[in-house]
């Protein structure tokens, strides 16, 4: 079992900026390719952003791609998304997970966060 737990989202105007993390616990944090998803109210959660286990490798949805950024530090069991120049349709509540396999999407992913509440206001 891997134990996800989100943090920083919050409310933010327009073209600001926030940094997400997720603190992982239970099993080996570096043998897991961890990726951020959002669900807006209404619509089905899809996919942000992945980094592979050793960091090196990332993709990003086509929507996030030059403002986002995904990062994690094995050593603190710690992936970040960094999100800037944030829109109204970022709004989201994001969540984080971790699979042994470097995919992108969400019915592959074996372990989830709660989530935590992005609001951009325009």
């Amino acid at each position: 079992q891997v134990q996800l737990v989100e943090s920083g989202g919050g409310l933010v105007q327009a073209g600001g900026s926030l940094r997400l993390s997720c603190a992982a616990s239970g099993r080996t944090f570096s043998n897991y390719a961890m990726g951020w998803f959002r669900q807006a109210p209404g619509k089905e959660r899809e996919f942000v952003a992945v980094i592979s286990m050793s960091g090196i490798r990332t993709d990003y949805a086509d929507s996030v791609k030059g403002r986002f950024t995904i990062s994690r530090d094995n050593a603190k069991n710690t992936v970040y998304l960094q999100m800037n120049s944030l829109k109204p349709e970022d709004t989201a509540v994001y969540y984080c997970a971790a699979d042994p396999n470097y995919v992108t999407d969400v019915e592959r992913y074996a372990y989830w966060g709660q989530g935590t509440q992005v609001t951009v206001s325009s």
